[in-house]
């Protein structure tokens, strides 16, 4: 049974267009995961099916009564109400049929038996829908997803940004609606805790709609990939990686029809204006009329940019560049004590551990965004630091990655800016858009620009990978291998900075060695 139907789709933002009368079936019990490069509206194909963004033409249609999750990471919470609070207002019907059963079950104690077998029938009503298995459900999405640690009683005031986004996604877990929307559900999410996520989806009766840049998570969950590519939308039955020779042949043998054809037209057009004026004038008027009846295909769309990053590179001699004594960081109490590590000269390390431990605050006390709650820490004189930070925050989201990178190097032509931009993956048309309006890993694109363009021998990243499409991950990583200088990274993406990194420091392992 269909539960979506896309039709006839046409969108565009400003100059560029992302679909072109592109169309799209969802099914009950597919499980389709949603890929394509940076820019080409694969969140954007999100937000038509949530109606946060209207196509400029087309039908978008839900069959009646379909209940929608939808990711929504920057979606406001009360911030008053507690974690456990907010989970179990996913079974918000199931305690008001519980209040009614009670109710129901004080009228039948005077004998009122009409009232009893609706109390009887409210009963069983609950027992069907898992009433009675609310605790266990929540403390294994909870537990699953790596929000344990926090505890129930936690305030949502207390929550990082991911955090909040990982117990938005548990409460969608939970609620379990006849489709799921989820946007980069794994972004926030560490290794153990993407497993038990893709072990959860992959068995999920239920449909979903998922954009995802981790392809060995996509390979786990999805049965069909929607693929954007060219303005149109190709729905591909089987795995990503089936799909990914599925389209390697469909892109070969298109590529040698359109060629055939082509060839075709020129002789057939050199046949009309040889023969037009001469002997031949109706048989050149007949192969007019044959050329413009002739269904043409259009050339694929080759202009997609593979980003070149390259950093700007300052000496640095100093053999101990970073060094931490006893650390402890936090806001009110501390995340972390008592850390003890230092980063040699040329040395790239990695850290991890579960979101919300407290990687991204200990990168921000060490670049004096926060103090310290104790202890030391000391960057040799020589250094200079080359900071990328995860949160996609501009100052304002109505100028132009030209104007930002304009307004931070004012000395760059615009001519020069635009050549930068273009090296990072930004294309002509996407450098005069507003940021606000571009996609994650656009976004990601124009401050790994910035970066570039920042003289530096020793690099902060606190989660780089997370919008990146492949192509641009995989270029960041032969950048980050070419250089020299120091590395502090933090990451949950095995699979980006394996054969990267020297050191691993797990900050689990610290806590619990504690």
């Amino acid at each position: 049974m269909s539960l979506l139907e896309i039709t006839g789709l046409t969108h565009s933002f400003g100059e560029g267009q992302l679909f072109k009368n592109a169309e799209l079936t969802l099914n009950k019990g597919e499980h389709i995961g949603i890929v394509g490069p940076n820019g080409a509206g694969k969140s954007t194909l999100i937000k038509i099916c949530t109606e946060q963004v209207i196509p400029d033409t087309g039908r978008v249609a839900w069959h009646p009564q379909t209940t929608i999750g939808y990711l929504d990471q920057y979606a406001q919470l009360d911030s008053n109400i507690t974690m456990e609070e907010f989970l179990r207002s996913a079974f918000r019907s199931l305690y008001l049929l519980e209040e009614k059963m009670n109710r129901l079950y004080e009228e039948a104690a005077s004998r009122n038996m009409e009232a009893l077998k609706s109390a009887a029938g409210c009963q069983e009503e609950l027992e069907i829908q898992g009433f009675y298995t609310i605790d266990t459900r929540i403390e294994q999405v909870v537990s699953g997803l790596g929000l344990r640690a926090l505890g129930l009683s936690c305030p949502v005031s207390k929550m990082s940004g991911g955090q909040r986004a990982k117990v938005i996604l548990a409460k969608l877990l939970l609620e379990k609606p006849d489709v799921l929307l989820l946007d980069e559900p794994t972004n926030f999410l560490d290794k153990e805790h993407v497993a038990w996520l893709a072990d959860y989806l992959s068995t999920l009766e239920n449909a979903f709609l998922t954009v995802s840049h981790d392809f060995d998570f996509l390979e786990k969950i999805a049965n069909r990939i929607c693929d954007i590519d060219n303005n149109r939308i190709t729905k591909y039955y089987g795995t990503y990686s089936e799909f990914l020779k599925k389209k390697t042949l469909l892109r070969e043998d298109y590529i040698r029809q359109y060629s055939a054809q082509q060839k075709e037209i020129k002789k057939t057009e050199e046949f009309i204006r040889k023969n037009m004026a001469g002997r031949k004038t109706r048989m050149a008027r007949g192969r007019q009329k044959q050329l413009d009846r002739m269904d043409k295909m259009e050339a694929l769309n080759v202009r997609e940019l593979k980003p070149y990053f390259r950093f700007a590179v300052l000496p640095l001699t100093a053999t101990e560049p970073l060094s931490v004594r006893r650390l402890s960081v936090g806001y009110h109490y501390p995340l972390l004590s008592d850390l003890d590590f230092s980063v040699t000269g040329g040395q790239k390390v990695v850290i991890t551990g579960f979101n919300g431990i407290g990687k991204s605050t200990l990168l921000k006390t060490l670049l004096g965004q926060i103090p310290a709650q104790n202890g030391s820490y000391s960057f040799s004189q020589q250094v200079k630091i080359g900071y990328f930070e995860q949160d996609l925050h501009w100052p304002d989201n109505l100028l132009t990655p030209v104007q930002i990178v304009s307004d931070a190097y004012p000395d760059l032509t615009v001519k020069e800016i635009r050549k930068r931009l273009s090296l990072c993956g930004i294309t002509s048309k996407h450098a005069a858009r507003a940021i606000g309006t571009l996609s994650g890993g656009e976004q990601a694109k124009v401050k790994l620009c910035l970066l570039t363009l920042t003289p530096c021998n020793f690099l902060i990243l606190d989660e780089p990978t997370n919008h990146l499409d492949l192509q641009a991950k995989a270029s960041l990583k032969t950048a980050l291998s070419d250089f020299p200088g120091s590395i502090l990274l933090v990451s949950h993406e095995e699979g980006f900075y394996s054969g990267l990194v020297h050191k691993t420091i797990d900050i689990e392992k610290i806590i619990k060695k504690k």
